[in-house]
């Protein structure tokens, strides 16, 4: 069966086409990337400019449309915490219907945090035990522990890389006092997860999920991602506190230049390595491992499992690829075309 997976984030809409047999690994076989950038096209309340709401449809329909020459069986679409938590959401999800002919599904918090560890339980297995696993992304910080496939503890905190950077870090680069405040920030939101993981087991790993993480491994001399998924990367809060103190003193045009870090992520990497370094610390993590697999592969693997039980699919609905008929062009004319949960709550 070929599967598809739309995630459409604050950075970029990413269609991943995927090889889903169950009992097999989830194999991927191509990937669509559109650009999205947010960062500038969110208010202090996080609502979305039109500029934005035209960039997010414009990339949906045009990854749709590079998307269908794979043939693709069904595929879901859902998008992730910088448009979910947006005040005006529906109207952003209103404009990427009329455009793209299908109006994606969002996540809770707590949903992405399970789906999230439903890949990285998968992709080590049982042999690996306890699992902490944490994932930051450009809205929210996922803090997830389990033995199991179902978790005993999940949380979404408001830690988003791209969601700090627009409250604390506004200077280019930031103040000591901007960096400061944003890791007491950190450390007031981190205090009930880490008094509530108290009561757990210690983790025998400790795994970080997202680009984040990814990027900052990069920086620190892991291998590269054209290695491939099988080679071993991890990261040490040593390396992260170096990080940290590299990229608090460039500015965002000077971060991109580093090895790993991405041009549209250059801007909030500083951020997203605060809060790596602070929960870190917090959690008493010495180090961890980074996994290629995350949220979009868990949704895979949640179609898998539904797919061979009586139940249905609560959670994400299914869209078939050949029935979607993206708007014409001549929707798009007239409009500007620029560039191209929030409180930690435990598992039931």
């Amino acid at each position: 069966m070929r599967s598809g997976v739309l995630d459409i984030g604050s950075n970029c809409a990413q269609f991943l086409v995927v090889d889903a047999t169950p009992g097999a690994p989830s194999l991927p076989l191509h990937a669509v990337k559109e650009p999205v950038l947010l960062g500038d096209d969110l208010d202090a309340e996080g609502r979305i400019s039109a500029a934005g709401t035209e960039r997010v449809a414009t990339a949906v329909r045009r990854t749709l449309c590079a998307a269908g020459r794979f043939e693709v069986d069904h595929f879901c679409a859902f998008v992730t915490a910088a448009i979910r938590d947006a005040p005006n959401r529906e109207d952003v999800l209103d404009r990427v219907e009329a455009v793209a002919g299908i109006r994606p599904q969002f996540l809770t918090g707590v949903q992405e945090a399970r789906l999230t560890y439903l890949a990285v339980r998968h992709w080590y297995g049982w042999r690996a035990g306890t699992l902490l696993m944490l994932d930051i992304g450009g809205g929210s910080m996922e803090v997830v522990l389990g033995r199991d496939l179902e978790p005993v503890f999940a949380a979404s905190l408001p830690l988003g890389a791209g969601r700090l950077t627009r409250e604390f870090l506004t200077d280019d680069p930031p103040t000591a006092g901007e960096r400061r405040e944003l890791r007491r920030h950190v450390r007031d939101c981190l205090a009930q997860v880490r008094d509530r993981l108290h009561w757990e087991d210690r983790p025998r790993r400790v795994i970080g999920s997202s680009k984040t993480f990814k990027q900052l491994a990069r920086l620190g001399g892991a291998p590269p991602q054209r290695k491939g998924p099988f080679v071993s990367r991890t990261l040490t809060r040593t390396d992260v506190a170096a990080e940290v103190e590299l990229l608090g003193g460039l500015r965002a045009t000077e971060r991109a230049r580093l090895r790993g870090v991405s041009v549209p992520r250059a801007r909030q990497i500083l951020a997203g390595a605060i809060v790596a370094e602070t929960t870190m610390t917090q959690l008493g993590i010495r180090s961890l491992e980074v996994s290629p697999w995350a949220l979009r592969e868990g949704v895979v693997l949640h179609f898998l499992s539904s797919e061979t039980s009586d139940r249905g699919d609560p959670t994400l609905r299914r869209f078939e690829l050949h029935g979607v008929d993206p708007a014409p062009l001549s929707l798009l004319h007239g409009r500007s075309m620029d560039r191209t949960e929030a409180t930690a709550s435990p598992a039931v």
